[in-house]
């Protein structure tokens, strides 16, 4: 199965390539989405797709628009994204494109955590905090929080990388009326997809979200929410044994490729985390693409039964 690394759209002005998204104008106030399957590590781009990636993206950002649309508006206009393109560039746009609202992009990225992990994980061992959001002692890798807490981020551009910054700094960014409202708003998203993904037996470890402004200055979610690109997707099986032992779950999304990209070497050197990306092999692509589709089919499907 092939997989679409960029798109090649000529009826409409292409506005940017993203990591995963190639974004092109239609009229002045509609954006054309389409999720390729690019896949990013460490703020690098993949030479090689992930076959059926950004159509999995697409179903599961539509899922929880839908589902959580009672918080927030979102950037959805609910039109056909295959009406807006050429007839022979439908079959690029079908399943993995969405055809949204233009907006006035916030310059953050609004990260909700409950548990400990990642970069999180790293900033409490060297300092007891997160962004400036101060922990209880003797956590460990992996921990869930006493609660969620937010912790911004800058948005880089592509090839650079996000940095975490502290709620005062947000505030200085966007003004404090808005910071206000993105935390708020963000940690209600986050605990509302919380409850229900455990129902389904997927923890959400973090999860970042986006947000723009609209023509009348109402805070609008956007971009993409809730995917295995976004977040950190737990099987909620494998959790307690993973505490124990002080690691990590394993993930539902990208975190197969960044293991297998610390372990690679490059002149026998471990790859130093940019351009050009060492070549996937074929195996880490099909263990990568099927993460994403069990993640789908876990959180769009009933209730498991004895989850907790």
């Amino acid at each position: 199965m092939d997989g679409l690394l960029t798109t090649s759209i000529t009826s409409l002005p292409l506005l940017a390539r993203g990591k995963v998204r190639d974004n092109y104008a239609v009229g002045d106030d509609r954006l054309l989405m389409v999720a390729t399957d690019r896949l990013s590590a460490f703020d690098v781009v993949m030479g090689e797709p992930i076959p059926g990636k950004g159509k999995i993206l697409t179903q599961l950002a539509l899922f929880w628009f839908e589902r959580l649309r009672h918080i927030v508006p979102n950037h959805l206009t609910g039109d056909d994204p295959q009406g807006v393109v050429a007839e022979d560039e439908r079959d690029q746009v079908r399943g993995r494109a969405m055809l949204v609202k233009r907006l006035a992009p916030l310059p953050i990225e609004a990260v909700v955590r409950g548990y400990l992990a990642g970069s999180g994980w790293k900033e409490y061992q060297e300092r007891g905090e997160v962004c400036g959001v101060s922990l209880p002692a003797g956590l460990a890798n992996a921990s869930r929080l006493p609660q969620p807490i937010f912790t911004p981020a800058t948005k880089a551009e592509l090839g650079e990388h996000d940095e975490n910054i502290s709620y005062a700094r947000m505030c200085e960014k966007v003004g404090a009326e808005i910071a206000s409202q993105v935390r708020d708003t963000s940690i209600r998203l986050y605990e509302a997809a919380f409850d229900f993904a455990l129902d389904r037996g997927i923890i959400i470890a973090d999860t970042k979200f986006e947000f723009g402004l609209d023509a009348n200055g109402s805070l609008i979610l956007m971009d993409e929410v809730l995917t295995p690109d976004s977040s950190r997707f737990w099987p909620a099986e494998d959790y307690a044994q993973a505490l124990r032992d002080g690691r990590n779950p394993p993930s539902y999304d990208k975190q197969f490729v960044r293991d297998w990209l610390e372990n690679m070497r490059v002149d026998g050197k471990p790859w130093n985390k940019r351009p050009p990306a060492p070549a996937l092999p074929d195996d880490v692509i099909a263990q990568t693409a099927s993460r994403y589709r069990e993640a789908l089919l876990r959180l769009t499907a009933a209730p498991a039964t004895g989850a907790d």
